[in-house]
């Protein structure tokens, strides 16, 4: 297949690119020490163009009651059977993020984002990869778009960051993502071009220690010790990946034409979540990030007979559209495809999935141009007996969605009353603190 030849350019121009020069969340050190093994994992899932709340509450609730017996909105039915194990939490805000086409960075940091504003702290993703019990890839995020965007933009750096300027990047190519990941067990093809991407990548780190040799101790030395760094944690990433091959192997997707001839797009949005699905079932990762748009304004459905794309889309009435019945149930068919993949793996005294917990939510609060007035989750899975379920939550519109993540963190027994927000930013747009007590078992 020449379209999958290996050259040192090639590579060197796709690691360029910055999805693997730039900070990831392998990159960080263990924290997570002798916790127990409840619980162990989380998934973020955002979709841009925001996510008007009248696609998500059941008609008639207003105020925290239960969601048990209640009858989803169509936009989100295919969770119905799950609503004793889920949440609908309404009434945070995200002014403050600015969100407007999105906000970037500071959906999940709680902090002000924007096209071209770096990150200014770590986001909540990464914060928890590094307190739940570690895997050989604590955190990898997955990015989801249009079939030619993920094909000439295999990287892209929107939504997670391991601190302030440490962006993290989306892995938007699934053939790029599955030889990076499986190379070292898949076929006899890939595994020769995976054998020569290791080969280059260790000939590159060696030239590269030897060039830091003769850089005079300046300001440039420590862009350039970081550069070297870089390559070290990728060849450390393969070797960890490569020695966890029995359990590689045994949950590796099948690499069909799905990766190899999309007609679609969402043939490869189904590619990248089967890669999610196989790193979460063979315990290679304990945080998942997908971004549905990559955090922006990007997006195609074509292959759901969704003819409108992009920011287009995010100009059109949610509650009143089909078509964003068409990729609302899409995603929520997506998890519930994650929630029976983890219920198939037995942990402890139960399964994967009793010690999961999934957040859906967007880039950009209510709605496309938002204000942030409204910014709507949805959480499934009760977290290893941590999170109370079964649950609509209207928190009453005053409290910033940093309060959400403070709740996360508290269900780990990391005590703040906070997350990313200092006594002068909550003065402004927190009147309480501490976390969203209704939601804590």
């Amino acid at each position: 297949m020449n379209s999958m030849k290996i050259n040192r350019r090639s590579v060197l121009k796709g690691l360029a690119a910055g999805g693997l020069l730039g900070p990831s969340g392998w990159q960080a050190a263990a924290k997570a020490g002798n916790r127990s093994n409840a619980p162990r994992r989380v998934i973020f899932f955002l979709q841009n163009n925001g996510f008007h709340p009248q696609t998500a509450i059941p008609a008639g609730l207003s105020s925290t009651g239960s969601l048990v017996g209640q009858e989803l909105p169509e936009h989100i039915n295919p969770l119905q059977a799950y609503t004793e194990r889920m949440n609908i939490v309404h009434g945070l805000h995200g002014r403050h993020a600015h969100p407007d086409h999105s906000a970037f960075f500071g959906a999940l940091g709680g902090y002000d984002g924007g096209p071209r504003t770096p990150p200014r702290g770590a986001t909540i993703d990464h914060v928890l990869s590094q307190e739940l019990p570690q895997t050989v890839y604590p955190h990898l995020c997955l990015g989801m778009a249009p079939l030619e965007t993920m094909r000439t933009r295999p990287t892209e750096a929107s939504l997670s960051a391991a601190g302030a300027g440490q962006k993290i990047f989306m892995e938007c190519n699934p053939v790029n993502v599955y030889r990076m990941i499986f190379g070292s067990v898949a076929s006899p093809e890939i595994q020769k071009q995976y054998a020569a991407e290791s080969s280059i990548l260790e000939q590159v780190e060696q030239m590269a220690k030897k060039g830091a040799e003769s850089i005079p101790a300046v300001a440039g030395q420590s862009v350039y010790d970081q550069y070297v760094r870089s390559f070290d944690g990728i060849n450390g990433l393969r070797q960890r990946l490569a020695n966890e091959s029995s359990r590689l192997k045994k949950f590796s997707p099948q690499f069909d034409a799905q990766f190899t001839n999309p007609e679609f797009e969402t043939d490869w949005h189904d590619a990248m979540l089967e890669i999610g699905i196989s790193m979460l079932k063979a315990d290679m990762t304990n945080v998942l990030t997908i971004g549905s748009g990559l955090g922006g304004v990007y997006g195609s459905w074509q292959g759901l007979g969704v003819e409108t794309t992009g920011h287009t889309l995010g100009h059109i009435n949610q509650p009143t559209s089909d078509m964003w019945v068409k990729i609302r149930q899409y995603n929520c068919q997506m998890m519930v495809k994650m929630i029976k993949a983890l219920e198939s793996v037995p942990e402890g005294g139960g399964t994967m999935m009793d010690n999961t917990l999934i957040v859906y939510t967007s880039s950009c609060g209510d709605r496309q141009h938002s204000k942030g007035d409204d910014w709507p989750f949805i959480t499934i899975g009760d977290w290893g007996g941590r999170i109370k379920t079964g649950q609509y939550i209207n928190d009453g519109g005053d409290r910033p969605n940093n309060a959400f993540y403070a709740t996360l963190l508290n269900a780990l027994d990391i005590k703040v009353d906070r997350f990313n927000m200092d006594k002068k930013a909550a003065a402004m747009h927190d009147p309480r603190t501490g976390p969203i007590k209704e939601l804590l078992a």
